[in-house]
């Protein structure tokens, strides 16, 4: 497992439930993946050469890439040249998520839905095309930006100020210079998140995770602050065969008319508009915090399914069930998040904050960070995903959130996280 974040300790906690139990390994791993297995902390996820002598060493039988910077590095090149089968596309795949750019021609080329857009590279063709962009914009610097690449601003004006301040310090996010511009969509935003092995794939539940910083999707954009699975508030049975005939069937016909032997998770954040689904971004991995809410509700063996699409081999005895029941995650961030990461140490193992609520279903996802003895330093941002399941989303999102509070009073003196308190509200509320 390549990672350090909540989404790999997920998916290590869904992993080590496979039978036979596997002997885990997670590079450079976390606080929970080592629950699970044995981390490599002094191998970075970027670090091909290292990945590739400590998994040869090791007899690894199957690798398993979390983050996008690892894919945008080439690890999963490096890794299938020293023959281990990969979960996680190569780097010429991962640029579906890497540029922006590529990705909206790689929609035209193929027929996917997708906003109209135009591609700038300074302050000067900015202004011109954003004479185009009348009634919202949204601005997507091109390359990797851990989710806060992305501005949707009210007007052009707004816009322009932006991409000015961007051009003028040298501060594209994520480096580069390109941006995309792209018209402002109304609807109701799905991640769906499909297992690919170059020929076919499976699609996963749906969810719908939280981007903005504060309640009622204010403040700054954020790798996601929670999610919840399934989506049933806004996509039914009809709605997944049509994402996947309208969005997944050509993305993977593009792919392979384009020589890709695309092998690992391909992630669709889709807007339900009124013009039909829109695809807002793929993702060449699991989805952060998607992930934390569609594996526990995932059936079955995850080993066995990744395996499988690693080695080109998906047939229809693995393709994924779900629990009826409902996930609901909420994040747990330091202060100050997504402007800058505010470390958090000392703090007390999830379990300990359970024993006012014993017997219901809780589970939490560490994200970066290490075990110190008995307690966990975290290196700040989003520090804990805490995810609950119900019978329905109501039920799912009280024990998430009771969940929260009985942690956050086992905190040490002095330190404070914070988190949304809205949540799955809208499902909740949608359901009435």
């Amino acid at each position: 497992m390549v990672g350090s974040g909540a989404r790999e300790h997920a998916l290590a906690w869904k992993l080590s439930q496979s039978s036979p139990a596997p002997e885990l390994f997670a590079a450079p791993g976390n606080a929970g993946t080592a629950l699970h297995g044995t981390n490599w902390p002094d191998v970075a996820a970027t670090s091909s050469p290292q990945l590739l002598k400590r998994a040869l060493e090791n007899g690894i039988e199957l690798a398993v890439i979390g983050p996008e910077a690892a894919l945008a590095a080439g690890v999963g090149d490096a890794l299938r040249a020293g023959g281990i089968p990969v979960f996680g596309p190569n780097r010429s795949g991962a640029r579906l998520e890497s540029s922006k750019a590529y990705a909206k021609q790689f929609m035209l080329r193929y027929g996917i839905p997708t906003a109209r857009h135009r591609v700038v590279r300074d302050s000067r063709s900015a202004r011109r095309a954003l004479a185009q962009f009348e009634s919202g914009v949204v601005v997507k610097a091109d390359g990797l930006a851990a989710g806060k690449g992305v501005v949707v601003c009210a007007d052009a004006a707004e816009a322009e100020a932006l991409l000015s301040q961007w051009y003028e310090q040298r501060a594209v996010p994520g480096g580069g210079c390109d941006v995309v511009l792209e018209e402002k969509l109304e609807g109701k935003e799905v991640s769906v998140m499909a297992v690919v092995d170059g020929v076919r794939l499976f699609t996963l539940a749906a969810a719908c995770d939280y981007k903005r910083a504060g309640d009622g999707d204010s403040g700054p954009n954020t790798g996601g602050m929670g999610a919840y699975s399934p989506a049933i508030d806004v996509l039914d049975e009809e709605g997944m065969r049509q994402l996947r005939s309208r969005v997944f069937e050509p993305a993977l016909e593009g792919l392979k008319r384009e020589g890709l032997d695309y092998r690992g998770c391909l992630y669709a954040g889709i807007m339900l508009t009124k013009r039909g689904p829109m695809v807002l971004e793929f993702n060449a991995r699991f989805g952060d915090p998607e992930t934390q809410v569609v594996l526990p509700r995932l059936r079955g063996d995850l080993v066995e399914l990744l395996r499988a699409a690693a080695q080109g081999k998906l047939d229809d005895g693995l393709h994924p069930s779900f629990s009826e029941q409902t996930c609901v995650g909420v994040v747990l961030t330091s202060e100050g998040y997504p402007l800058h990461a505010q470390p958090a140490h000392n703090l007390p193992p999830f379990g300990e904050a359970q024993a006012g609520i014993e017997g219901m279903p809780v589970v939490a996802f560490w994200g970066a960070s290490s075990l110190r003895g008995d307690r966990v330093d975290a290196a700040g941002g989003r520090v804990l995903t805490v995810c609950a399941f119900g019978d329905g989303v109501e039920e799912a999102r009280a024990r998430a959130y009771e969940a929260c509070a009985a942690y956050h009073t086992s905190l040490p003196s002095g330190v404070a996280l914070r988190y949304r308190s809205d949540i799955a509200s809208r499902a909740s509320q949608a359901l009435h």
